[in-house]
């Protein structure tokens, strides 16, 4: 296959629809509910020209990959919230990343931004335009130029980002404040319960609003633990304060329990865990929130 290079000149229709569609928001009728949920990491858009490029096979490029994760949650939707997913994988642009982590050894330049390549997640390789996928293989054949990450940040990066903070700051002026849910998955491990649910360390979300998201699963027959190994990454951080008008989770559902991880494909209890998953969300949803001590938000056009 032959290599495209990114930019301009780049022919392929699946560059350009990617950066004309980086993700998709789909409301209900009516917000009935102050939640946003965001699922960063299910993008399954893979341009030809960006798997032409790459040492992987397809297959490969999917091991960083949230599968389907859209698809678990997507029953926010019916119940009144509204669910924002990116269409770009992982492997090409992480949105749940500092807009500063990037490897700058991966681009023939030097790039025009200010970067923090000394973070854990740029040393490991996964940064914003990732070097590697999840199990540590090498993702691209050369360097990259430093236009390319200019470009992914302008064109998928910072419109995913700003449509993320006005579905939170529209659900902010409407109810008062905001909770966001950012939704992922993780391989499975024998160490690794069902669901993790993360406020990083109580900095994100009043630990009344976790202790919630934690029941509303355990009743549902789910093995949960907090924090650990994932505590919550960029988004949350971005979002969340305790007490704040803002708060954020990040909930992490076990590949294991839906995924056939070899091929990435829905395994036979998909639709069982969809709907597990769904019950789960519902006692979430429908919880008294009085309790938390959320406050009131300010006239936004005073910050």
């Amino acid at each position: 296959m032959a290599r495209l290079p990114e930019g301009r000149h780049n022919t392929d229709p699946g560059i350009a629809a990617l950066y004309d569609h980086p993700f998709t928001i789909t409301c209900p009728e009516r917000q009935t509910l102050p939640f946003v949920f965001a699922s960063p990491h299910s993008g399954r858009h893979y341009p030809a020209s960006f798997v032409a490029r790459s040492r992987l096979a397809p297959l490969a490029l999917r091991r960083s990959e949230d599968a389907f994760v859209d698809e678990i949650f997507s029953s926010v939707v019916g119940l009144g919230a509204p669910l924002i997913a990116a269409r770009f994988p992982r492997a090409f642009l992480d949105a749940n990343r500092a807009p500063s982590e990037f490897d700058n050894t991966m681009f023939a330049g030097t790039l025009p931004f200010a970067v923090d390549s000394q973070s854990p997640r740029v040393t490991a390789g996964l940064g914003v335009i990732p070097r590697v996928v999840r199990d540590g293989a090498e993702i691209y054949r050369e360097k990259l130029s430093t236009g390319e990450a200019e470009t992914r940040m302008a064109r998928l990066y910072r419109p995913y980002h700003d449509a993320l903070a006005k579905l939170i700051a529209d659900t902010r002026e409407q109810f008062g404040f905001a909770i966001l849910i950012d939704c992922h998955s993780m391989p499975s491990a024998a160490a690794v319960p069902d669901v993790i649910v993360g406020d990083r360390y109580g900095v994100s979300a009043a630990p009344l609003l976790t202790r919630l998201a934690e029941h509303a699963f355990e009743t549902r027959g789910f093995s949960v633990a907090r924090n650990t190994p994932y505590a919550g990454g960029h988004t949350t951080h971005l979002h969340g304060r305790r007490g704040g008008p803002v708060q954020a989770l990040q909930i992490e559902i076990s590949r294991a329990l839906y995924l056939d991880e070899e091929r990435i494909v829905p395994s036979a209890q998909f639709e069982s865990l969809r709907a597990r998953v769904g019950d789960a969300l519902r006692a979430l949803l429908s919880a008294d929130l009085s309790t938390i001590g959320l406050a009131r938000a300010t006239p936004l056009a005073a910050e």
